[in-house]
């Protein structure tokens, strides 16, 4: 009995690149034999046509699978919603947009034939992204395996296969707010890695603003590290040793010297700066707590609206 894969892909308002999408993913599995393919597309809530223009495709191929959210419920649970509904022996995460080229399926069942748990697509070349973009990706990276113990590969993104027993444990993690790459490495799968070169995007336009990204990267890294935290700890020690040194040099000059007129300016001056320090402190707190607050709440990831196939 030959094995099933299924190749999941989040779709949120890209009824330009339907078409395409199913034009190169149907091109790319033709010739791989002795598999059978389930296409899973998440509409993560479009407002646009894509889920008409889905439909249109779901009834002409029984291969392909809709899993329509009720509204957007953001990429990182759509691929967790995909891995949810799919059945099978293996699946390949894949963004809809074909900036991850879609012959790495082919790539990615080779090395899990090898037997490898997880295939990993690593962006070799990122020069389809601007340089705004391809800087602060890096010191994402950079700032994030610095801060966890759980290390992502640099310049890794969704796009990898997983095997059925990964997507197995994937699913008895129990949090709601989800970072699928830290997740995908604390599992600990046995990985391969396959260099690729990001494509441009051609059709429709990137969901992701430079605001989304920003918060993306605080998910990132208070979802597998309490470093920030204890760092604030250590900022308050070394903030009230120097408090400290500076009130003890006080008393020594005012005891040789007398009493000098304390000077506006540095007094506003250190009153801004703890000032500031402590309101970061509390912001970096806060971040934590609203993680506690969300998971407490135990509200489901996501809701499906229906279930859409030929």
């Amino acid at each position: 009995m030959s094995k099933k894969i299924a190749i999941i892909s989040p779709c949120y308002n890209e009824e330009l690149a339907v078409d395409k999408f199913f034009e190169e993913i149907f091109a790319i599995i033709a010739p791989i034999k002795n598999y059978q393919f389930e296409i899973i597309i998440v509409n993560d809530g479009s407002s646009d046509s894509s889920l008409a223009r889905l439909n249109q495709h779901s009834q002409k191929d029984a291969r392909i699978t809709i899993v329509d959210l009720n509204r957007n419920f953001g990429k990182e649970i759509a691929i967790a919603a995909g891995l949810d509904h799919a059945t099978c022996d293996a699946a390949i995460i894949i963004d809809f947009d074909l900036q991850d080229p879609p012959h790495l399926i082919s790539d990615f069942i080779k090395k899990w034939e090898e037997g490898f748990e997880a295939v990993v697509g690593i962006r070799s070349d990122r020069s389809s992204d601007g340089f705004l973009k391809r800087k602060t990706a890096e010191i994402f990276y950079s700032t994030y395996n610095a801060f966890s113990s759980i290390k992502i590969p640099k310049n890794a993104g969704d796009c990898r296969l997983l095997d059925c027993k990964i997507i197995e444990q994937l699913k008895t993690l129990p949090e709601r707010q989800r970072f699928m790459k830290g997740l995908f490495s604390w599992v600990g799968a046995r990985s391969a890695y396959v260099n690729y070169v990001r494509q441009k995007r051609n059709l429709g336009t990137s969901k992701f603003s430079g605001w989304k990204l920003w918060n993306f990267a605080i998910e990132g890294i208070t979802s597998f590290s309490t470093i920030p935290l204890r760092i604030w700890t250590y900022i308050g020690i070394t903030i009230a040793a120097f408090s400290f040194l500076y009130a003890f040099f006080i008393i020594l000059r005012s005891l040789f010297f007398g009493i000098d007129v304390p000077g506006y300016n540095s007094l506003i001056v250190t009153v801004l700066f703890l000032g500031s320090i402590q309101i970061i402190g509390i912001g970096i707190i806060g971040e934590y707590l609203g993680r506690i607050y969300m998971e407490v709440k135990q509200r489901p990831s996501y809701l499906v609206r229906q279930i859409i196939k030929k």
